[in-house]
């Protein structure tokens, strides 16, 4: 079983401005109810959603419709392995321009990298997080609802969403390399052993999957430079459009995910938050802030609480925060606090 580096934190990272989904996301959720019997007119009445809407691209809905409309399924169905089969209920039109923008991709390695930039866009709240380890690429999945029974469900939503529409790209099955399941070993493991077909770690860090490289490399025959580049280019506009007041959050979720692996460029910054770096100057100077003020503040808080941590030595803390040596990182923390890490520990 690949060990790989798991993603650490919650999905506070691409949140938008208001927790909202696409409408027409929230259709694949009505049709995978339908399949255990439930009528999906009176279910999305029941949370206050006209059934119309979802065939509206245009329409986003709130985040808290998702989680009543999960829980409501849970109490309502008797297999708590349902949401495996929502891998049968979806079409690259729920998830607008990505959908298409997917299926144009040139491999399922720029496929994940596309929904991890943009899955914001049709799922709000969830996010992914794509790493390369030496068996594979290796795709967390966080719902953002923890560990618990929604947040499993929704991961075993999610996670065979993506693994279906790797499928799909490659025109038939694809090996996993292992999946890595939150939830505990359930008294039936045969619904995740028949969808998943590999090795799978129940009671795990982080929902994800490790896609080997001979699979996440291999050339798609769908792929299409010209059309993804046209569907990039509509994705940015909406994850702009979408995205708001939110941007300060995202930034600072991407500089702590990313500040142990040494200082995050400004330009790093602003290629994730799918912007120039121009622009990306120009949005946080209209909140007061800059990109170092914003980096400042994150390891200086970071610094307080490492150092309220006693088995976390002065160095290795200057490493955690992205300094390449302690000296830096005591210059820093003097700059912030007016005295020494060391003191300030003592004290």
């Amino acid at each position: 079983m690949v060990v790989c580096r798991l993603y650490q934190g919650n999905c506070e990272g691409k949140y938008m401005e208001k927790n909202t989904f696409l409408a027409s996301f929230g259709m694949i959720g009505l049709r995978l109810i339908e399949k255990f019997g439930l009528n999906s007119y009176r279910f999305a009445k029941r949370l206050g959603i006209h059934i119309k809407s979802t065939n509206n691209i245009d329409i986003r809905l709130p985040g808290n419709i998702v989680d009543a409309g999960f829980k409501s399924a849970m109490d309502q169905i008797s297999d708590p392995a349902f949401a495996l089969r929502a891998a049968e209920c979806w079409h690259p039109s729920h998830f607008k321009a990505l959908g298409y923008a997917w299926l144009a991709s040139g491999s399922l390695y720029t496929a994940l990298g596309r929904l991890e930039r943009f899955i914001c866009i049709p799922a709000g709240q969830a996010l992914i997080k794509c790493q390369d380890t030496e068996a594979g690429l290796c795709v967390i999945y966080e719902s953002g609802r923890g560990d618990n029974s929604l947040g499993h469900t929704m991961a075993d939503f999610g996670l065979s969403l993506i693994i279906s529409m790797c499928r799909v790209n490659m025109g038939g099955a694809v090996q996993l390399y292992s999946v890595n399941l939150k939830r505990s070993q359930p008294l039936d493991s045969s619904p995740y052993e028949r969808f998943f077909q590999c090795d799978i770690t129940f009671g795990a860090k982080a929902d994800g999957f490790v896609l080997p490289w001979s699979v996440a490399n291999r050339p798609l025959l769908t792929a299409n430079a010209d059309f993804a580049q046209i569907f990039d280019d509509i994705l940015v506009g909406e994850l702009e459009k979408i995205s708001g007041a939110d941007l300060v959050h995202r930034c600072k979720r991407y500089l702590i995910d990313n500040i142990s692996s040494g200082e995050p460029s400004e330009d790093r910054l602003a290629e994730d938050m799918a912007m120039s770096r121009r622009t990306l100057q120009r949005k946080l100077a209209e909140h007061g802030l800059t990109y170092r003020i914003i980096l400042d503040k994150i390891r200086h808080d970071m610094a307080l609480k490492y150092l309220g941590t006693p088995d976390k030595s002065l160095t290795e803390i200057a490493f955690l925060l992205g300094f390449s040596e302690q000296s830096a990182f005591a210059r820093a923390f003097r700059r912030w606090s007016g005295i020494s890490p060391s003191t300030y520990r003592n004290t």
